[in-house]
């Protein structure tokens, strides 16, 4: 009889995967690299084969570790969906999260899916704006939740997430040779767009903006229309973008921090719910943070 796959095992595999790194899969799952290692040659020898190769210290997936990936995260992910269903509390109500549209369709899905799994009877409003406005409202008590970038002018938050900035062009015409290099940005404000005019004043690259729009969406037009440079997530890089670096004479980005606050003045039990499992799903993601800050409860981080 085969012995049965153990689930810490999994988890360390994916996480191994996820962040290419062993000293980082050992800071997530707190344990010594050495363990980690071991851990890896343990569920080797349960499954018979070889996971990976390391080339240029990156994981390589063999084909039987690529076959092993895709059935570790579909059990883990039945395993906790099963006891999410099983321990959480019968909710109703409703529930409004506020986040940028920045983020929305590309982090939000799985945290809509799993939560509409272990609470089927609260219903989600979703108001996409920029952070400060969200902030406001959040300080107003407008909104239960708000998952926003972390902007210095910001009281502190639970980061739950960090999000690596990159340059992008689109795949016709070549603008980032333009100069003075022709920009689509967020409006002024926006930690995005300071990031970015910054890392170019200090290398002295001249820019000038040739479109400015509070959505991703335009955006997103200006460079796959070939008109502009900008800077987004990583996580909302699309089809039809290339992405800029070093290589291309572009200056290194920082992350950005996806910081989450709740309205103090909103007594809600669906929006503690929905807080556990945004934590939950970004802990166990590649965009879990390097360094958590301490949550605070107050919706007072408005900013106008």
């Amino acid at each position: 009889m085969q012995n049965p796959l153990d689930l810490r095992l999994l988890k360390t595999f994916i996480l191994l995967v996820e962040t290419g790194s062993v000293s980082e899969t050992a800071r997530r799952v707190s344990r010594t690299q050495p363990a980690v290692t071991l851990q890896l040659q343990k569920l080797e020898e349960l499954v018979g084969a070889r996971l990976y190769n390391t080339v240029g210290r990156k994981p390589v997936l063999t084909p039987e570790g690529e076959l092993l990936l895709g059935y570790s995260r579909t059990i883990l992910g039945l395993h906790n969906e099963v006891l999410t269903r099983l321990h959480a509390p019968r909710l109703g109500g409703r529930v409004i999260l506020g986040i940028p549209d920045l983020y929305a369709a590309y982090v939000l899905p799985p945290v809509l899916s799993a939560f509409n799994l272990a609470h089927p009877n609260v219903d989600v409003e979703i108001r996409c704006s920029l952070s400060n406005r969200l902030m406001t409202a959040i300080g107003r008590d407008e909104i239960d939740v708000a998952l926003v970038t972390g902007m210095p002018a910001f009281k502190q938050g639970l980061v739950v997430a960090q999000e690596p900035l990159v340059w992008v062009a689109g795949e016709t015409g070549p603008p980032q040779h333009v100069n003075p290099l022709p920009l689509a940005m967020l409006p002024p404000g926006n930690i995005f767009r300071d990031h970015a005019l910054a890392a170019l004043d200090q290398v002295g690259r001249s820019w000038r903006l040739v479109c400015v729009s509070e959505s991703l969406s335009g955006i997103q037009a200006a460079v796959l229309g070939g008109i502009a440079v900008s800077v987004v997530g990583l996580s909302s890089v699309i089809p039809g973008m290339r992405v800029l670096g070093r290589s291309d004479s572009f200056p290194a980005l920082p992350k950005v921090d996806l910081t989450l606050y709740r309205a103090a003045g909103r007594n809600n039990p669906a929006s503690d719910a929905l807080v556990a499992v945004i934590t939950r799903h970004f802990r166990q993601s590649a965009m879990a943070p390097t360094d958590r800050v301490a949550p605070t409860q107050a919706g007072s981080g408005a900013h106008e």
